[in-house]
């Protein structure tokens, strides 16, 4: 006869009001750990009681219940709930959620204290980062978040950054098979793509430290701490559309300059500017270079020139901060070390004592006439002049006919004036800078990435629309996997893993493709099962004309057309032949399905083309798009109204700019009359403009 299994009994719970509760002396914790007593009673105070108290009625000597209860397990809330009535937040009748053990249980008091805090399960940290990011997502402020959980703001920033790391990497830390440090060194990137590169490359060897994952992902950048960024100025470089990596979790000493290019142009640029400043002076010659060699100045003679003497306040200043660096070192003579705000008082009295010291020259007219000046950047990124020096083909005979008294002839410039020297760079003579409504720039590399973010998007979706390309970029992917292994990766990826996009225009999102690529994937979504098996048995019950369409969306997401910067060092990333191999591929991709980035919707606006280039890339489209006509009417604008009048004029022009074009697409759109915007139609050169016309070129100014 079998015997019947005892079911087992939970404790009752009910409420107890608060001053019927005592905090029993069996309670396990003694150490504080966690947040706050004053901070568990704000949650309190803001959330309510979120888990019951565990309480036993209390015996008095002769084993009779007294009416009170006391509390093992949940003492930090019984205090929290304290806390609130000293503040007279709470009632303290007021009924408190308990689940009450009988007092004749067999189970000791402190068994159940220490098995509530044993047992309680702390929350994967990946988990927070995530519960996090949905408040961010459904409208807490980063602020709002740090605030409600007692946590410093920075610490809510540095765990959305963390979420935001690629998913698949999300999942292996998920899974133990990476460190929360190693996760954190990934963050400094936003690309999932070189992410995931880095990752596959170091995860079976030995080197997986931190430090080298940190200096992987960013060895095709410049430091913050570069002499020429600091003379720029990260402010300045990210005006002109750089981008810059930052690191949440260490010091990173302001990042990295993810474009080296735009960085060098813009220190060129400036230390041409200052060059014109210092020829200008009249010096015969000026080379300029970021660094110049060890024994630059070998076989040159250094003029000697005068020092120009300090001004009477400027002596005054100068003996002033001498009493003061004095008497701060007299006050703090006895002590061990000078308090940091002293310790840095110093060190500006120090500097701007040798600001003193360094005196600048003044030079003769006839000497400057045949000598030179090497500007460069110092290692502080601060400008770095060396005047004064004649090269041994300048050095001039004495007594020589027709030369000034010091033995020189001026070359070039008026007899009156001084000459404007001669600007070199490397050697070689720079040539004059043109004004910048002729100069057409190379597109920055954050802004190609991000057109061609656009395209791919567009293309995944027209690869969706058309199974056959899907089916024959599938077997191409396939075929070249089998029997040509070592070729050249292409624009899909045979697994088809998704593509995350390093860069993102605002208006990504909210594109066509976009919007009909989540259509799509809903679709599909609401019948795929979940299961494995049954998937396998839906798939092999569907027509050959709905598996090819799914097909078709599944090879979608392998494509990648984007642009990114090459790595010219190896390593990791992609090198130049295999970008030109994708984006070739990608071209015969759209060639294939008839993408028209036109017709998917893309249009020239400020915020994703037009406000982010140059004038003379502005007035390029425009002339391109709508005619040279339209492109004389805003040529004289400034950028901002010249970027809102471009965007009105090349709205239903169909221009496109060079990262969206087919290949074979014309570099040129016709501007004749019949595709200008009805306000421009009928202008010719020739044609007396009527008073409409008028206040139509009026309104474009």
């Amino acid at each position: 006869m079998a015997t019947a299994t005892q079911k087992i009994t939970l404790s009752s719970s009910r409420d107890i009001p608060f001053n019927k509760l005592v905090l029993s002396q069996s309670n396990v914790r003694r150490v504080k750990a966690g947040i706050s007593v004053e901070e568990l009673a704000e949650s309190i105070a803001r959330r309510g009681l979120i888990q019951s108290l565990h309480v036993r009625p209390e015996l008095d000597a002769e084993g009779q219940e007294t009416g009170l209860f006391e509390v093992p397990a949940g003492g930090r809330r019984y205090r929290a709930l304290e806390f609130l009535v000293k503040q007279k937040r709470l009632n303290k009748t007021a009924p408190v959620p308990c689940i009450v053990s009988e007092a004749s249980d067999d189970i000791l008091i402190d068994e159940v204290s220490l098995a509530e805090n044993i047992e309680r399960a702390p929350l994967h940290p990946l988990d927070q980062f995530r519960a996090f990011q949905v408040l961010r997502e459904k409208g807490m402020t980063e602020e709002e978040i740090a605030a409600a959980f007692f946590v410093d703001a920075k610490v809510v920033k540095q765990r959305l950054r963390l979420v935001s790391v690629s998913p698949a990497l999300l999942e292996t830390y998920a899974e133990e098979g990476m460190t929360l440090e190693q996760l954190m060194a990934f963050t400094i990137s936003d690309d999932h793509a070189r992410q995931e590169q880095v990752w596959e490359a170091i995860k079976d060897g030995w080197q997986k430290e931190p430090y080298t994952i940190r200096r992987m992902l960013t060895e095709t950048t410049v430091r913050a701490s570069d002499k020429r960024a600091l003379f720029v100025g990260i402010e300045a470089y990210e005006a002109a559309g750089g981008y810059v990596l930052r690191d949440l979790f260490q010091q990173d000493d302001g990042g990295w300059l993810q474009d080296p290019v735009l960085l060098d142009r813009l220190a060129g640029e400036k230390l041409m500017a200052e060059a014109e400043t210092i020829a200008a002076e009249g010096w015969k010659w000026i080379e300029i270079a970021v660094d110049f060699p060890y024994g630059h100045t070998s076989g040159m003679r250094r003029l000697a020139g005068t020092t120009i003497d300090l001004t009477d306040q400027e002596h005054a200043e100068r003996e002033k901060l001498r009493d003061e660096f004095d008497a701060l070192e007299a006050e703090y003579a006895e002590a061990d070390e000078f308090p940091d705000e002293v310790d840095a008082r110093l060190g500006e009295i120090e500097d701007a004592l040798e600001a003193f010291e360094a005196r600048p020259m003044r030079y003769d007219a006839d000497q400057m006439a045949r000598a030179g000046v090497f500007v460069s950047i110092r290692h502080d990124g601060q400008l770095a002049i060396e005047p004064g020096y004649v090269r041994a083909d300048d050095e001039a005979m004495e007594g020589q006919e027709g030369q000034g008294a010091d033995g020189c002839s001026p070359e070039g410039g008026d007899a009156g004036g001084p000459q404007h020297g001669v600007i070199t760079v490397g050697g070689a003579v720079a040539e004059p800078e043109e004004e910048e409504t002729e100069t057409i720039r190379p597109l920055p590399d954050r802004l190609v990435s991000e057109l061609t973010a656009h395209r791919t998007l567009a293309l995944r979706d027209a690869v969706a629309s058309n199974p056959h390309v899907a089916m024959t970029a599938l077997l191409h992917r396939l075929v070249t996997d089998c029997f040509l292994p070592h070729s050249t990766r292409g624009c899909l990826e045979s697994h088809v893993r998704e593509v995350h996009f390093p860069a993102q225009a605002d208006d990504l999102g909210e594109s066509a493709s976009a919007r009909a690529i989540a259509d799509r994937h809903e679709r599909w979504g609401d019948h795929i099962p979940a299961d494995d098996a049954a998937l396998w048995d839906w798939l092999a019950d569907q027509d050959d004309d709905t598996r090819m369409e799914l097909l078709a969306h599944c090879v979608s997401f392998g494509v990648n057309a984007l642009h990114e910067k090459p790595n010219p060092y190896g390593g990791m990333g992609v090198s130049q032949h295999a970008l030109d191999v994708r984006l070739s591929q990608a071209d015969r991709l759209a060639s294939a399905t008839g993408l028209d980035m036109v017709a998917v919707g893309w249009r020239p606006t400020v915020c994703n083309y037009l406000g982010r280039v140059t004038k003379p890339r502005i007035i390029e489209a425009v002339r391109e798009g709508a005619g040279e006509l339209a492109a004389q009417l805003i040529d004289h604008l400034k950028k901002g109204d010249m970027a809102k009048e471009a965007e009105r004029l090349l709205a239903e022009t169909g221009w496109l700019p060079e990262p969206l074009r087919m290949v074979d697409r014309d570099a040129g759109i016709d501007g004749d009359a019949e595709d200008l915007p009805e306000f421009l139609a009928g202008h010719g050169e020739e044609e007396e403009a009527t008073e409409d016309d008028q206040q139509s070129m009026v309104a474009a100014e």
